[in-house]
């Protein structure tokens, strides 16, 4: 059986190459909302970060976004994606669980 290519995407803060589906997507959408989007189907342009908080918090320092998404990201998005990585964090690392476990 022939082996299906993985598709990988490199996480804006530390740089690493990593299959898609083990990283989280954050979409500047076309009405110009900042979004994360755990399934990674919402049209727009996107970034990819590591499922953990250290490279959010280095994405936002060296407002690593701001250059992957092309536009400026005001400290009020970065404050209340930070809330919302925290929240999906827990859940994408269940999700990846459950996939592990079915393999």
């Amino acid at each position: 059986m022939k082996q299906r290519k993985i598709p990988l995407r490199k996480c804006v803060a530390c740089q690493e190459m990593m299959p898609k589906r083990d990283l989280i997507r954050v979409v500047k959408t076309p009405e110009d909302e900042i979004v994360i989007d755990l399934k990674g189907k919402k049209s727009g342009r996107g970034a990819y970060l590591c499922g953990k908080l250290s490279c959010f918090k280095l994405a936002k320092k060296s407002k690593a976004l701001d250059r992957a998404l092309k536009s400026a990201v005001s400290t009020e998005i970065y404050d209340q994606l930070e809330q919302d990585f925290i929240h999906v964090e827990d859940e994408f690392i269940s999700t990846k669980e459950e996939l592990l476990g079915e393999e």
